[in-house]
């Protein structure tokens, strides 16, 4: 369970022998005018823009009517079997066209246990809701100190890239992309490559654990990260109090992630990444199907496992989230807004509210992360307004009032 962007890809050359191409061919070479390369040219005799010139081809082929069926056809198969090509590259899936995550290579075995000192280094990138579960356990453990943080941003190309952004830029109360801390490297597969053991040459995904000293990668499952933060650092920890997987409530936790993992975590990926109407319609249905169930849950109970936060309400949380500014839209997860469920969205809202987690949650990075890298399903790369509700100051910051159903289940307790 880990992040990854886009590809780097060489697109096929399509040809077409149609009597439009073929003028379109013959218009254009004369309309370009030949310049020597020393040449200067006035503005109001330099060559008309690429769209300028589209518009009047067009004009002249076939006026203010459609274009032929024949060249639209063309297009549209030429469109799909290229999107078949970037989809099989982005989002492997099985002859039926349902998404099948790769699974995580490096994993880290329990016992997860360090003393007294620490060598490791998390690499994240903000828009994967992987990487962030990482970023939220590190706050609330207060490992940041530990466990420093190396933050990428997505790249033209789909890679994770590190970024020199001046300090005036940045809002010091909201994590930002920035340079590699650790190793000085221009994206992530540089750091992938470094590996002691040999270079890696598979997916340089987010979230990573490196252990600095042995110049190895110590982890990029996410699920083993954040479980080892939650119990394997508490001699570093500023909070070791704080158990968000207590054993007596294991068997809950394995529970509702066995849920909420492949129907809304991975679930909303399903939707989005989708190849055949029956996947998709597969998926969508266990997304919402799931979603109406947590939503009942949470009428009674404060969290998944009732009073007490554990590691599987941090899993929902990130997919919550990205839900009505990602999923909802990119994603076709059309059928409710996360803000038509009162429960759900009351439940976001606290979690949300929790010191230290409004400052993982860089709603720009985000939508960024999503509508301006992920072509195959935005190729304008145009990112829409964000959606009122979801901005810090609007409607997340207002006061959910689910400490109520602790107090109430904590008063049943005590009159049986």
């Amino acid at each position: 369970m880990s992040g990854v962007l886009l590809f780097s890809s060489q697109f096929p050359i399509f040809s077409t022998t149609t009597t439009a191409t073929q003028k379109t061919h013959r218009f254009a070479c004369h309309v370009i005018p030949r310049q020597s390369l020393n040449q200067t040219t006035p503005p109001d005799q330099q060559s008309p823009n690429p769209k300028t010139i589209l518009s009047t081809i067009t004009n002249l082929l076939w006026g203010q009517s459609l274009p032929p069926g024949l060249l639209i056809s063309t297009v549209r198969t030429t469109w799909n079997s290229t999107w078949q090509l970037m989809m099989s590259q982005l989002a492997p899936s099985d002859s039926s066209g349902r998404y099948t995550r790769p699974a995580s290579k490096f994993r880290l075995n329990p016992p997860f246990t360090l003393q007294n000192s620490t060598t490791l280094h998390l690499y994240v990138g903000l828009p994967c809701p992987w990487a962030h579960r990482t970023l939220i356990v590190r706050a609330l453990k207060g490992l940041e100190d530990a466990v420093p943080v190396s933050i990428a941003g997505p790249g033209q190309d789909g890679s994770w890239e590190f970024k020199d952004i001046p300090i005036s830029n940045r809002d010091r109360n909201i994590l930002v992309p920035g340079r590699d801390n650790a190793n000085g490297c221009r994206n992530l597969k540089g750091v992938y490559g470094l590996r002691r053991s040999g270079g890696y040459s598979g997916r340089a995904t987010v979230p990573m654990l490196w252990d600095v000293e042995k110049k190895e990668v110590g982890c990029n499952e996410s699920y083993d990260i954040i479980e080892f933060f939650n119990s394997g650092l508490n001699g570093l920890a500023r909070n070791p109090g704080l158990d968000l997987s207590p054993k007596e409530l294991k068997g809950k936790i394995g529970e509702w992630n066995g849920l909420i993992y492949p129907n809304v975590n991975n679930g909303v990926y399903r939707c989005g990444f989708a190849q055949s109407q029956d996947a998709y319609d597969s998926a969508v249905n266990g997304l919402f199907t799931t979603l109406e169930a947590v939503e009942d849950h949470l009428t009674t109970s404060r969290y998944l496992c009732g009073d007490t936060l554990t590691l599987a309400d941090v899993c929902l949380f990130t997919t919550l989230i990205r839900f009505d500014i990602v999923y909802n839209v990119l994603f076709k997860c059309t059928k409710k807004k996360l803000i038509e469920y009162p429960n759900l969205h009351g439940y976001m809202r606290d979690i949300y509210q929790m010191p230290k987690v409004a400052e993982t949650c860089n709603f720009s990075a985000i939508m960024d992360g999503y509508y301006k890298v992920l072509f195959p399903l935005n190729p304008g790369s145009i990112c829409p307004v964000m959606p009122s509700g979801c901005e810090h100051d609007v409607l997340l910051s207002t006061p959910h009032n689910r400490e109520s159903l602790s107090l109430a289940n904590k008063t049943t307790k005590q009159d049986h």
